[in-house]
């Protein structure tokens, strides 16, 4: 069936863009808001709105007559506690809030591996594994996670939360042979986070179907979303042009990579080689 009113919120990024004319498809009015003055050429349905999440009355009116926000919307890196409270805390915040004052029934977020980025990948864990995160930026993405199950719990407002691994074109580094999550599979599983009857509160890793994920998406098989894309096709090239790696090193061992090894408040994604896409 397809939905009356959908809002995206990070429709200028690397990851919402590639959204906009999916989700434009499946609802009658897409609302794509950001912080930039234009985001171009619209699709079909689609009206631009500039609004700030961490203003409740620009976020507000915004979500009427909404069935479901798709948010994507935050800074996208490791930056000091009070450069992300704004956006990623707070900002979460009032789409709940709104959302359930204007009977919202249900927000995707992009939630992200640094909500575990401390656990070891050879654990393989799975979507019932607890918060352990590598930063202030990965525990914004546990705030929100425990926020989506508090107004569930609480307020039945539903929510599917997308804790995308590395998100881009072609694979560009080792570690996202394992991590890595194509365009076309991300398309897959927002279509699938909105178009399941019935979701309550759910966790999803965000990963292709990679010969070496290090995830297990089991618990959320409900869901249905099956991947298609496999990073091991560039596996043998990428391979070949990486050294050597250091074993003992928590940037090599832990989900979190570069993020589980940077200090506090500095950039994570300044240090992953041959950066593309969006690291989540």
């Amino acid at each position: 069936m397809k939905l009356k009113k959908l809002v995206l919120t990070g429709a200028a990024g690397s990851l919402g863009s590639q959204l906009r004319a999916p989700l434009a498809a499946m609802c009658d009015e897409l609302i794509s808001t950001d912080l930039v003055d234009d985001l171009g050429e619209m699709n079909p349905g689609e009206h631009y709105v500039k609004a700030d999440l961490a203003q409740y009355d620009e976020i507000f009116p915004m979500l009427e007559g909404a069935d479901m926000v798709v948010h994507f919307g935050a800074i996208p890196d490791e930056r000091p506690f009070e450069t992300l409270l704004g956006p990623n805390f707070i900002g979460s915040y009032n789409i709940w809030e709104a959302g359930y004052q204007q009977g919202v029934r249900r927000v995707v977020y992009a939630s992200s591996i640094h909500a575990v980025g401390m656990h070891k990948k050879a654990d393989f864990i799975g979507t019932d594994v607890a918060h352990r995160p590598d930063t202030f930026y990965g525990l914004s993405k546990c705030f929100t996670e425990d926020l989506g199950s508090m107004y569930w719990d609480k307020r039945q407002m539903e929510s599917v939360h997308l804790r995308i691994l590395s998100a881009s074109g072609p694979v560009k580094n080792a570690r996202a042979v394992g991590s890595w999550l194509s365009y076309d599979d991300l398309i897959r599983l927002v279509t699938r986070a909105v178009d399941t009857p019935s979701v309550g509160f759910a966790v999803v890793y965000g990963v292709s179907n990679n010969d070496r994920a290090p995830v297990d998406n089991t618990l959320a098989s409900f869901l249905g979303y099956h991947p298609q894309d496999n990073a091991e096709d560039f596996a043998q090239e990428i391979f070949a042009q990486t050294d050597s790696v250091d074993v003992t090193d928590p940037g090599e061992m832990c989900h979190g990579g570069p993020f589980a090894v940077v200090e506090l408040g500095k950039s994570g994604v300044a240090l992953m080689p041959n950066k593309s896409g969006r690291e989540s």
